[in-house]
């Protein structure tokens, strides 16, 4: 079998057109997978990726990862035009940015397909600034591709039921002939399947919350206690002044700070940490948490959303002051931490341990009707 690796893009000047695929020729067995990101970055990126690697038949169309709100909102106009018909296509793997409900709408040979939407996160929990700012639309077409879809995957309890049991409260937001019962609808197709952590990725956004992380360490320098700090993550949107401001204020506390596009950069930084903390007002999972730990650092995560799944309750706090006061006695005593042997589990949550879940839900018999 033939195989050909591309990275295409439209000269012009028009940014955002560039896209990857592999296009495997001659496909002669039973299965062909479509697999589409429309956000094609971060954990999303990380995910398709791995499955690419993984997976003999299958052909990745990808926008890349940047204006999040327009992809939602037209990916599926881009992907119709620019995904080419194929009678080999048997699976079509996409995560929730999608519209796939406009997707198979314009192309009803992709509605023939097994459909499985994958939620890295989900919109009617996600976390704005004002509650006037959320978009009603963004959740109402992720309903709508759960209804669509054949097989819908979440990468925690937390993101599936926060999702599943919000969906009667946000119709309720349309002002009369409410849709009802959709959640009786969609949770039977709903399944978890944890996210499978190989490669570094972190982000830094509004969402996780910097000042109140920020603010606990002005409490520790204030108090003259010795720390150093390193602040990783890829940043996506505009970056709060928080940031800057907290950079100047800690000095020579800082030892690195800022995106390593080197894998090997990021975990060696995460290898010199003693502790993670992560004050994220919003965590459908926890991905740079658990890869900061696999490299030995002790958590402190909150005591909420997805963490309490993830981590063992000694690593969980449910106030700001019990983070700081756990942070002051590190300070004092830090080789209690460098001592620590981590009481959670790693495996479940690993490439080698999920791998076959994703290779069991990507596979089909051939339909009599393709």
């Amino acid at each position: 079998m033939a195989s050909v690796r591309r990275r295409l893009g439209r000269s012009g000047g028009q940014e955002g057109e560039t896209r990857r695929r592999r296009v495997c020729e001659g496909l002669k067995g039973p299965m062909s997978v479509l697999i589409i990101e429309a956000f094609y970055g971060g954990s999303h990126k990380q995910l398709v990726d791995l499955l690419q690697e993984d997976l003999e038949n299958c052909v990745l169309y990808t926008l890349p990862a940047k204006k999040w709100h327009w992809r939602a909102r037209t990916s599926a106009l881009y992907f119709f035009q620019n995904i080419p018909m194929s009678e080999h296509y048997r699976i079509l793997f996409a995560s929730s940015v999608l519209n796939l409900t406009e997707l198979v709408a314009l192309r009803p040979d992709l509605g023939k397909l097994k459909k499985i939407l994958y939620f890295h996160e989900n919109q009617l929990v996600y976390p704005v600034k004002k509650c006037q700012e959320r978009d009603f639309q963004y959740g109402y077409n992720q309903i709508l591709s759960c209804l669509v879809a054949d097989v819908v995957v979440f990468n925690s309890v937390f993101n599936m039921e926060s999702f599943l049991t919000n969906i009667g409260k946000f119709m309720k937001l349309i002002p009369d002939h409410r849709p009802e019962d959709l959640e009786s609808i969609i949770r039977p197709k709903c399944q978890v399947i944890y996210f499978p952590i190989k490669f570094p990725d972190v982000s830094r956004e509004h969402d996780k919350d910097p000042e109140s992380f920020f603010k606990v360490l002005m409490h520790l320098k204030d108090l003259r206690l010795n720390f150093h700090v390193s602040v990783l993550g890829e940043t996506f949107t505009d970056v709060p002044d928080i940031f800057s401001e907290s950079r100047k204020a800690l000095g020579s506390s800082v030892l690195h700070w800022g995106y390593l596009p080197s894998k090997d950069d990021y975990f060696h930084v995460l290898c010199m940490a003693d502790v993670v903390i992560s004050t994220a007002k919003h965590e459908f999972f926890g991905v740079a948490m658990l890869e900061a730990v696999y490299c030995g650092c002790y958590p402190l995560c909150p005591k909420d959303l997805a963490y309490p799944e993830i981590f063992p309750a000694e690593y969980l706090y449910s106030t700001p002051e019990q983070l700081s006061k756990r942070l002051r006695n590190f300070c004092k005593r830090p080789d209690i931490v460098r001592k620590h042997l981590y009481k959670g589990e790693m495996t479940p949550f690993s490439w080698a341990a999920l791998h076959g879940k994703f290779r069991s839900l990507l596979t089909t018999e051939p339909r009599e009707d393709l």
